[in-house]
This record gives structure tokens, sequence and C-alpha cells, in this order.
């Protein structure tokens, strides 16, 4: 029991609904539904984000800086990406209905759905899933930094990213231009080896 909630408040609040926390929405078949503690004051050291992918739509690369992440997949299926520190390796790991993959805290990831009307259920140990995205790092990091960081034409670095949308969320992004998005992730097994991580992010010139 955490000592700061009071159980006996007339405010205290023990069910809420999901479907009426959005956190973000790309279309009627992507979007993402949110439970911390914000929406549920009840809760201790526990939340929710409730996603929703149709195939080849992502989760964007991001880490939570003050939570580990468990992924439960409900229906459909998806590829779990997370980047090791330890080993410098990309682990991909396929999920379906039933299966679920682990991302310690602070680990570089993301989710990919391999089928339509794919559902997952991802599960924090933190009362709110702080967020950090690949998105607002590509926009907001200084341009002339990057490029004299690592030895980048800044015109070119700009160009590239200009398509970026802060806070992107699921992508690829709803005015993509690109063409298909074709996706063979699933194909891969939990082995994690960064040869085979380069066949997958291949598919995404």
């Amino acid at each position: 029991m955490v000592s700061y909630i009071d159980y006996t408040s007339p405010n205290a609040q023990f069910t809420a609904d999901m479907n009426r926390s959005n956190l973000f929405t790309k279309d009627r078949r992507n979007y993402i539904n949110i439970l911390g503690i914000n929406q549920l004051n009840t809760l201790e050291n526990v939340s929710l984000l409730d996603i929703y992918l149709s195939m080849n739509n992502v989760v964007e690369p991001h880490y939570h800086q003050n939570a580990a992440e468990l992924v439960y997949c409900i229906t459909g299926s998806a590829v779990v990406s997370l980047f090791n520190p330890f080993t410098k390796q990309i682990q991909n790991y396929p999920i379906k209905p039933g299966q679920v993959a682990n991302v310690p805290q602070g680990w570089w990831h993301y989710e990919v759905a391999t089928e339509d009307n794919t559902h997952l259920l991802a599960i924090f140990n933190a009362p709110v899933p702080e967020v950090i995205l690949g998105s607002d790092l590509l926009k907001f990091t200084p341009s002339n930094i990057m490029a004299h960081t690592y030895c980048l034409d800044e015109n070119q670095w700009k160009k590239a990213i200009a398509p970026v949308q802060q806070t992107t969320f699921i992508g690829p992004t709803v005015n993509c231009q690109r063409g298909s998005h074709q996706n063979d992730g699933a194909r891969y097994g939990n082995q994690g080896r960064s040869e085979q991580h380069n066949r997958y992010i291949s598919q995404y010139p």
C-alpha cells in the first residue's frame, strides 16, 4: 500500500475507461490510449498503454527513462525490437497473442505490427510512463551540433530530417509519400543479430 494515497477520500478513483483517455491517434486503426495515475489516482507503481496498429505501422523508436516495459500481444502480431546497450546489438522479438517481450528501463526500442488489427498492451512499473521519442530527438537537437559532432553536411542533414514530425508516436505519418511500406520483421527469430536487423530495416529506405 502506498502511504500518500487517501483511500477514504471521496475523490479516490477505483475504475477508469481507457477508451476515453487517448494519448495519440494517427487514424481510426492506429492509436494509443493511456492509463496512469493522472487517469486513475489510486494507481501505485503501474501504468498502461493500449496500442492499436494496422500492418506495417510502427510505434516509433523511443525509450522510457522511468520504467521498464512489458509488451503483451492481445491480437494480431508484432516485432518488438530493442537495442541492447551491453552487446551493442538490435534484438528482434516477434510476438503473437499470449506472448510478451520485455524492455528494460531506459532501453531504446520500437514495435512494428506484422498483421492488421494488432492490439498490444504495454505495462509499466511506474505510475506515469514517461517517454523520450526519436522524432523529438531528431527535431530538437540543433542541426549544427549534429553536423559538427558526426562530420555531416548540415544542409543535407536538415533536408533528411525535414519530413520528420515531432512527437510522431506512430509512423509512417499519414502524409508519407514514399510508397508502400514492406515489412518482413516477423520472419526473424529472437537471436537479435545485428545483420538480421540490417536486413529488417532495409525494407524502410
